[in-house]
């Protein structure tokens, strides 16, 4: 029970903190952090691999959800990926008609 307790002060701190760095962020430095996040999820895919290659005898629930993992994982990244992308494009500067 008291681990249950500490997992819980521990991730209700990481969403505090996580929520007050996120807000501080301004627009122009966030681009650079959403690449860093998807190099980061790009780890997470390699470990949801690992996880879904191994086999501990019969078990099938921890294939099962390595495969969830790198799903979600890819979920992750590409849509990062995509976010990045679209707010790059707001940054380039609009071609003009030269007709």
């Amino acid at each position: 029970m008291d681990i249950f307790i500490l997992l819980i002060f521990v991730l209700m701190l990481s969403i505090f903190l996580g929520f007050e760095l996120i807000s501080k962020v301004p627009s122009t430095l966030h681009t650079p952090l959403m690449s860093g996040a998807n190099a980061i999820s790009g780890i997470t895919i390699v470990g949801a691999l690992l996880s879904a290659g191994v086999h501990y005898g019969d078990n099938e629930e921890t294939v099962i959800l390595g495969a969830l993992a790198v799903f979600f994982a890819t979920l992750n990244v590409v849509g990062g990926y995509l976010v990045t992308n679209r707010m790059l494009a707001m940054f380039k500067k609009k071609e003009k008609d030269n007709k």
